[in-house]
């Protein structure tokens, strides 16, 4: 196995973002504009630029201060998309969120929720984390499901939360503490035991204004 593979289930592997990726993620992120636009996010002081190699050269350094683990999500060797575990909170907080995409050509290939759950895991087991949370847009079909086949539990509702695609959007969040998974993300949801109800938004949340 390449050394730089941190974690990999079947075809999906997930590593660490390198120089030399700048340029296969940007392509990804330009052949990927319809698919991907809507979920991105801004900044309302302007456009952000789509310049992957300052964006590796940022998220390295972020690795390299503590506050991130930017990650990247591999199908066969290929690289598929980002998964950036990011807002790294130390001692009693001891958190962080995890923010992903994928490439709209490999959709439906379990890649995401694969990635999320061995990120997770990795955090869990490796980093001593003891609280991963993923914040996801009420719209975001996709990302809702793939919180509910890993079991992330829903804790409510927050509105206009992150500054995506040109606007503050709600986004509803979801967690896991270590305590909830002693067998490991990915083992539980591969063995079905993944509880079915834990991300079901009440109805009070699901009309958000």
């Amino acid at each position: 196995m390449d050394s730089g593979v941190l974690r990999a289930h079947g075809p999906v592997s997930i590593r660490l973002v390198r120089a030399r990726d700048a340029k296969p993620l940007q392509t990804e992120l330009m052949q990927n504009r319809s698919w991907l636009q809507r979920w991105e996010a801004t900044s309302p002081d302007g456009p952000v630029s789509l310049d992957m190699r300052a964006g590796v050269r940022r998220l390295l350094q972020q690795y390299r201060d503590g506050s991130g683990i930017p990650l990247v999500m591999e199908y066969d060797g290929e690289v598929a998309g980002q998964l950036n575990v990011w807002g790294i909170a130390r001692g009693s907080l001891a958190s962080a969120t995890i923010g992903y995409w994928v490439g709209e050509r490999f959709a439906g290939r379990a890649i995401t929720p694969t990635s999320v759950a061995m990120a997770t895991d990795l955090c869990f087991e490796d980093m001593r984390i003891h609280r991963m949370e993923i914040c996801i847009r009420p719209e975001n079909e996709k990302s809702l499901r793939v919180v509910e086949k890993l079991g992330f539990r829903y804790e409510g509702l927050r509105r206009r939360y992150i500054h995506i695609d040109g606007d503050w959007r709600d986004h509803y969040a979801f967690a896991l503490v270590r305590e909830d998974v002693p067998e490991g993300v990915l083992n539980r949801w591969v063995a079905g035991r993944a509880p079915a109800d834990a991300a079901t938004i009440p109805p009070r949340d699901r009309s958000p204004g």
